[in-house]
Parts: C-alpha cells; sequence; structure tokens
C-alpha cells in the first residue's frame, strides 16, 4: 500500500501555523488510528494532533520547535492496519525492530554540547554566525533546542540592532554576567515564560510606547454594580465582576475613537482598521503565568453577553482548557492591575495591537464637591486608569481623549440601568 502523509489539521479558525513541541512516538514505532503522534503549540495553547490512520512511522519532516503550516505534512507512516487489529500497540512496541530515533538523537554539535538539526546548522553557516551568536540565541524547542524560527528571529534582530544603534545590544545579548552564589537557586523557565518573554521584548522594539493617566470618580459606577450584582446572578446565573461592565465602557469609547482599534502592517506603511472589536482580558495563572484569552465581536454584545463571556473565558484560562481560536485575533487588551492589590500599572501593548488599559484598585478617597451652599469634603471611589499606546500610530490627542472617554462612561455610569 502507498505510504500516508500526515498533516497538520485545522485548529481554529485564525490559525495558520503551529509550533511543534515534541513527537510523542519514534521512528519505527506503530501508531493506531486516532493515537496522539504530536503536541503542538499555537501561541500559549498546546493542542495534540491524533494519527489519521493506523501503521509505522518512517518519516518525520519536522524537528521540535519547527514552527509548521496547517495542511503541511508533517509525518510519513507506512500502513499496516491488518497487523495492528491482530496485535495489542504495547505488544507491537516490544516486538519491533530497532529504528533511528530521528527525534533524539544528536545532529550537529556546535560547542558547549549544543546539538542542532541540519536545517538550523544550514542557516547559521549560510549567514556565518559564529559560536559567540549561538550562544545568544534562546532555545524554544524541547529542552532549550535551538529551532530553525529562533534563529530567524536572532538574525531579525541583530540586523536592526546594527542598522538602527550601535550602542544597542541585540534582544538575546547577556548584557552582563550575574554572579551566582553557592546558594542560589536555578530556575528553567518553562516554554510559556519563555514565550511571554519574547512576546514582551517584541512588543517594547516594534512600539514605541506611551502611557497616559487618568483618575476617574467611579463611586455611581461602585454603587450600581454593588445594589444589582445579586439580582443579576440571581436573573442570568452569572456572577458581575466589574471586568464587564469595564468592558462595556471600553468598547463604547472604542465606537467613538475607531482608530484605536487598528494594526500595523508588516510593512510599516499601512493600517489596518479593524471591524470587529474583539477585547483581550489578561489573566493570571495559577503558575504566575499569563495568557490573554478573547471575547471576540464585544461590540454586538449586551452587559448579559459580556458578562457570560468573560466568565467563561477567564474559568477556561485558569482551567487550561482555551483552544487557540480563544487567544487569537484580539483588537485591544484590558488588564486589570488593581487584582493585585496596585494604584496603576504601565502595561506593555499586546502585539499587533496599538494600545492596552491597565485599571487600578478603586479605593476611597476624599474629594471636594461643589454644592449650591459651598465646596464641601465627601468620600468618594476612585481608580486610576493608564493607557499605553504606539506613538507610531496613535498621538497623544488621540491616546489622550480616548482614555478621557472611556474614564467618563465609568464616571457617567447610570446608576438607573436596568439588568
Amino acid at each position: 500500500m502507498k505510504n500516508i502523509e500526515l498533516t497538520i489539521p485545522k485548529l481554529g479558525e485564525s490559525v495558520a501555523s503551529v509550533q511543534l513541541v515534541r513527537f510523542t512516538k519514534n521512528i519505527g514505532d506503530f501508531i493506531n488510528e486516532d493515537e496522539i503522534i504530536a503536541e503542538v503549540s499555537t501561541d500559549k495553547v498546546d493542542s495534540d494532533v491524533p494519527s489519521t490512520k493506523a501503521g509505522k512511522i518512517i518519516e518525520f519532516k519536522f524537528d521540535e520547535g519547527d514552527e509548521i503550516k496547517i495542511g503541511e505534512v508533517f509525518a510519513i507512516i507506512e500502513p499496516s492496519e491488518n497487523e495492528l487489529n491482530l496485535v495489542d500497540n504495547s505488544t507491537i512496541i516490544e516486538e519491533k525492530t530497532t529504528q533511528p530515533n530521528l527525534t533524539s538523537q544528536p545532529t550537529n554539535k556546535v560547542d558547549s554540547n549544543q546539538f542542532l538539526s541540519p536545517l538550523v546548522k544550514s542557516i547559521i553557516q549560510k549567514e556565518n554566525l559564529q559560536t559567540e551568536d549561538i550562544s545568544q540565541i534562546i532555545g524554544s524547542g524541547k529542552d532549550g533546542r535551538i529551532s530553525k524560527n529562533d534563529v530567524l528571529n536572532y538574525i531579525k534582530n541583530k540586523s536592526f540592532t546594527s542598522n538602527h544603534s550601535s550602542n544597542t545590544l541585540s534582544q538575546n545579548t547577556v548584557v552582563s554576567s550575574t554572579s551566582i552564589g553557592a546558594k542560589d537557586e536555578i530556575i528553567e523557565m518553562d516554554k510559556m515564560r519563555q514565550m511571554i518573554l519574547k512576546h514582551m521584548k517584541h512588543s517594547k522594539q516594534t512600539s514605541p510606547h506611551v502611557t497616559a493617566y487618568v483618575e476617574p470618580d467611579v463611586t455611581n459606577f461602585v454603587k450600581w454594580r454593588e445594589e444589582n450584582k445579586g439580582a443579576f446572578e440571581a436573573k442570568y446565573k452569572q456572577k458581575l465582576t466589574f471586568t464587564p461592565l469595564i468592558v462595556d465602557c471600553v468598547v463604547r469609547a472604542i465606537k467613538d475613537f475607531p482608530m484605536i482599534n487598528v494594526s500595523v502592517d508588516e510593512t510599516e506603511t499601512k493600517i489596518i482598521k479593524h471591524n470587529e472589536i474583539n477585547i483581550g482580558i489578561a489573566t493570571a495563572l495559577p503558575n504566575n503565568n499569563l495568557i490573554v484569552p478573547v471575547i471576540h465581536q464585544a461590540n454586538e454584545l449586551n452587559l448579559e453577553g459580556l458578562a457570560k463571556h468573560v466568565n467563561t473565558i477567564v474559568d477556561k484560562a485558569r482551567t487550561n482548557k482555551l483552544s487557540p481560536d480563544d487567544i487569537r485575533g484580539g483588537t485591544f487588551t484590558i488588564s486589570n492591575v488593581g487584582t493585585f492589590g496596585n494604584l496603576m500599572g504601565t502595561p506593555i501593548i499586546n502585539q499587533p495591537e496599538v494600545a492596552i488599559l491597565a485599571t487600578g484598585v478603586i479605593k476611597k478617597k476624599p474629594a471636594v464637591l461643589e454644592t449650591e451652599f459651598g465646596d464641601i469634603i465627601v468620600a468618594r471611589q476612585f481608580m486610576y486608569l493608564s493607557l499605553s499606546f504606539d506613538h507610531r500610530v496613535i498621538d497623544g490627542s488621540l491616546g489622550g481623549v480616548f482614555l478621557k472617554r472611556i474614564s467618563d462612561y465609568m464616571e457617567n455610569w447610570d446608576v438607573n440601568t436596568q439588568i
């Protein structure tokens, strides 16, 4: 029978490619239909890829850490369905002949016990990278293995550095040697933390960040939520946190200033104005990592819909049940630093978006109010809002009035709003 080509299946409407995390089988292993052959990653979400047929694995087309397009062939198997139907898979594995394991055997050794695949080595040789360059590349593959994309990103950033500033170091350069004491603990970054690291550094290198601040009086905002959260939960079976209320104000402000809801194309000569308003909610995970699930088409949702979506995506994030589509397509992000008791923050833009809002803790403060009998001092509820925006496309005027509009919607929240 003809050999079977296994391809990367569609994992979501907006997913164009994945990163190969690891193969769960080796060359020469037998695999049943629907048995997992590989684990792949889309941003920060891992997915299993099953085999569509039963047979013996005879070739892997990629190395761990490589990027693979949806629909691309990543493995070849030799069909042997009859044999698999007669024997339990565990027995077959015990009886199989020894075959080369391309996922675990070292390929090319390049100084300091660093092993590279043939593809990676060819890129290094073509670009004339030296040993010191290789030592600066942070591998995103299994056990820190350097992938093709790691090398290409290093080359891109090295070129950017050379062209723009001879005094600026490459993003992968170790700035100074760190002194390690005898009792110090060295902690290996997990894959998600490495991805966050690269994403944040890329954002700061891509976008000139400007941050603006306002401090709205949210007394009516807080009062309405306190008075209605019980009835809201009883009616809609959804908890009413401050987050959907803030999202509602942000969406209204974006409708007023749609040029906030944009991206910059790769050539940096065109602005992509998005029709949908997709709000990302930065969510802290139990392992101290961060992920940003997205409320898609938030501009089409009422308060009930926003509350339901917020509760759903946050719960899925904290229980590791997000799908690739759940974290794709965001056009604006909200980060609630007030959750940690912080007054304010200077958030880093979530690329390819051009703005991100941080919301601080709500605190009672004395305020001066004007009355017909003169000024009086009363206790009111305040919170800081801070907006970081991309100065390539958003000037201080637009960023400032947009942030003030969010503040106005919160300050003027109608206490007579019906649930």
